[in-house]
């Protein structure tokens, strides 16, 4: 997980392909087999990334603002959208394939998929550009697919990504320094981390396997608990009615398997 601050005067995309460059290799080293895909929204739709992409063998799907151009390539699908709108009265999408390039900003023609869509709010006409190939991979790469299943994916991941925020106050960031906000955000990424692996190790299997770190937190770690310390050990001493003893006992126990030395 990349978390890094940045100064208000600066794109929200910069720093991305130094990020790349760092991450994709050590990727590529632990798994040489992975495809690797760039999924995110327009913010991240610049030339440099993308060309990077391009340049190292990276996927990419990015979301891609609309403008008049990219509006009056789709004009016949939204007038097909509404008409099917009005005889399902569901919502209607309509997807199509592009070739499309910028007046200045790209340096080549890409392919951008288009989404038609008539919902009972009105219109909602969007926009991705990828260098995903619809031929590729037998074809599985169609128009629809691909925005569905493959960049509509990462409103999931998103999720995931703020739990730090949400769950572990990585928005906490109100010294007068950048460096001190950068520390508190470390901080809550590294205990998000330690979370996660507790989650994905000692959760396994679980009905709390897919539970927030949040939740994770409060009925995992904190337990009232009575703590004596002798010469020898630290005693824990946990309420016998604990209404969670099983899980805490069998979380115990995986992660006691996976460590060298005991634990407890």
């Amino acid at each position: 997980m990349w978390a890094q601050l940045r100064r208000c005067d600066r794109d929200g995309a910069d720093g991305t392909v130094e990020a790349l460059e760092k991450i994709v290799p050590v990727l590529r080293r632990r798994c040489p087999k992975a495809r690797i895909i760039l999924r995110a929204d327009g913010g991240f739709c610049r030339e440099g990334i993308m060309k990077w992409c391009e340049e190292n063998g990276v996927k990419y799907v990015l979301g891609l603002a609309r403008n008049a151009r990219l509006e009056a390539m789709i004009q016949e699908n939204m007038v097909q959208a509404p008409i099917r709108q009005c005889l399902g009265g569901v919502a209607v999408r309509v997807f199509g394939d592009h070739e499309y390039r910028t007046v200045k900003s790209w340096s080549r023609l890409r392919r951008v998929v288009s989404k038609s869509e008539v919902t009972l709010q009105g219109d909602n006409p969007r926009f991705i550009v990828t260098n995903w190939e619809a031929e590729e991979d037998g074809g599985r790469f169609e128009s629809e697919t691909l925005y569905e299943k493959v960049y509509c994916g990462r409103g999931q991941m998103e999720n995931v990504i703020k739990q730090p925020q949400l769950d572990l106050q990585a928005d906490r960031t109100s010294t007068g320094y950048l460096e001190s906000n950068q520390l508190r955000l470390w901080f809550s990424i590294w205990g998000y981390l330690l979370l996660d692996r507790l989650r994905a190790w000692g959760l396994a299997g679980s009905s709390w396997a897919k539970a927030t770190v949040g939740t994770v937190r409060l009925k995992r770690l904190k337990i009232a608990a009575q703590v004596a310390v002798s010469v020898r050990r630290i005693y824990i001493q946990m309420s016998s009615a604990y209404p969670l003893q099983k899980l805490w006992r069998d979380c115990r126990n995986r992660l006691q398997a996976l460590s060298c030395e005991p634990i407890g």
